[in-house]
């Protein structure tokens, strides 16, 4: 590795091969290569006779093998990358060379590789979201019963589980992904336009006949592997498209911050934490220290991608007329790194949720700490049931309450508020009655149960018809 340069952090440290040859510059040419391919044999088979069988043998002969020097030293001459590839392509397939490129502009390659390389990112993506899904639901599953303190303003609240609290992760995850399975069903390639996008250099090939220009998007569409292409257009596909995918990715984003948010706390509570490596450092200075790094760099690279998706946002505001440069040199960053970047965050995601540390004994001791307070209610129906004004219980629970708030907040001591109650005559309730009513299992509601019926129901099913993707692993590189 070379340590003179500048090294993207994404490539180095985050996103996976499999993301970074995505977005490689053999990626893309190779694409060219199929799209020159797809543009000539299309010409031919729809009556254009300058194109022969054994021209559109040599180009595919060739789609493999670029011979990269020379598009690199013809670049530094003529200052333009398509027609440098074109040359190229020539060099090695001289019957083909004067046909490659016919009737097409620069954006045929360019614009229609940028939407087949976000569909592959996007499957990629996929897979990842999905596997992610699926490790969070066997979590869920496996702790679906067990009582957690549940928090409302990061305020103690009542209890819930610690699998349903994961079963609010899975459903933000499942939104995402049903986003992204609509917007990678409606991309289309932006097909052979022209310059301005009324198709004129194919009115002057193929003799004004309409009838025949209108089937080439279509061909070359299914060629490509695609159902259609956009119906109009300017050179370029609308920017809004990349604005969309890229809203998919913030999306994805935010659900994995959520979560990794509530992991940290988590870990902070010392009740769930993330997986720690026996080797791993937490602190230079605090040997002690056990830091969800993880979650961190989760939550870091999200808000990288939420800030990104302004990039082609922007960008399609502001394209002028039929099309502009300016967003040529923003386009190459911010849609490849928003991909590398949320391929990092769903490695990330998939160590987490897949090494997720529960020290069940610490959640009891919290939850049964605040108990009390939350039992006050069943507390006081017992105590009308046995006789006793609703009106006035309620006040007596108040104040005994805030009692044992101040012995707690203000004096360090234990939670004392079921002695408190225990003393007092008005309730007719022995300590160990009270104990009777501190089963936090009573106490989470229909939390299982939500659980059980989800994962049946939504998270399952889903599984089961996408089970071909399932196994893959997060790896942490550093």
């Amino acid at each position: 590795m070379a340590t003179d340069i500048y090294q993207s952090p994404l490539s180095e440290r985050y996103a996976s091969k499999d993301m970074q040859y995505i977005f490689s510059q053999d990626m893309k040419f190779r694409t060219w290569r199929k799209l020159w391919i797809a543009l000539a044999e299309t010409e031919m088979e729809l009556g254009l006779e300058q194109i022969t069988p054994e021209m559109i043998e040599e180009l595919k002969a060739h789609a493999e093998d670029i011979n990269y020097e020379d598009a690199k030293a013809r670049e530094k001459e003529v200052r333009h990358d398509v027609m440098s590839h074109v040359y190229a392509y020539g060099l090695q397939c001289p019957k083909a060379k004067g046909i490659i490129h016919l009737g097409a502009t620069s954006c045929y390659v360019g614009d229609n590789t940028d939407i087949i390389v976000m569909r592959e990112a996007l499957k990629l993506v996929r897979r990842k979201l999905i596997c992610t899904i699926d490790e969070l639901a066997k979590f869920a599953e496996q702790y679906k019963a067990l009582p957690t303190l549940a928090f409302t303003h990061f305020q103690p609240a009542q209890p819930t589980t610690v699998g349903k609290r994961a079963t609010l992760w899975i459903n933000e995850f499942m939104m995402d992904l049903e986003d992204l399975d609509y917007i990678a069903a409606s991309l289309k390639l932006l097909g052979s336009k022209g310059t301005t996008g009324t198709q004129a250099s194919f009115r002057e090939l193929f003799n004004d006949d309409d009838e025949t220009i209108d089937k080439i998007d279509p061909m070359i569409a299914e060629k490509m592997g695609f159902g259609a292409c956009y119906p109009v257009s300017g050179q370029t596909y609308s920017r809004k498209v990349d604005t969309r995918v890229l809203n998919i990715l913030a999306g994805i984003a935010a659900s994995a911050h959520k979560m990794s948010n509530d992991i940290r706390l988590l870990q902070h509570l010392k009740e769930v934490e993330e997986p720690f490596e026996k080797s791993q450092i937490g602190s230079s200075a605090m040997a002690y220290k056990r830091n969800p790094m993880r979650s961190e760099r989760i939550a870091s690279l999200s808000r990288y991608v939420i800030i990104d998706a302004l990039n082609p946002a922007i960008t399609s505001a502001t394209q002028w007329f039929e099309r502009t440069l300016d967003d040529s040199a923003n386009k190459r960053i911010s849609i490849a790194e928003a991909f590398l970047a949320t391929d990092g965050i769903l490695e990330l995601c998939l160590n987490v949720v897949d090494g997720l540390v529960v020290n069940d004994k610490v959640i009891e001791k919290h939850l049964l700490s605040e108990l009390p307070f939350m039992a006050t209610e069943n507390i006081m129906m017992d105590a009308v049931k046995a006789g006793g004004d609703r009106q006035e219980m309620h006040e007596e629970i108040r104040t005994l309450s805030m009692e044992a708030g101040k012995h707690v907040k203000q004096e360090g001591r234990e939670n004392d508020l079921l002695d408190l109650i225990a003393a007092d005559p008005k309730f007719g309730l022995s300590r160990a009655e009270l104990d009777e009513k501190m089963k936090p299992a009573d106490y989470v509601g229909r939390a299982p149960r939500q659980v059980e019926v989800y994962l049946r129901d939504f998270v399952k099913p889903l599984l089961a018809e996408n089970k071909e993707l399932l196994g893959a692993t997060g790896e942490v590189n550093v």
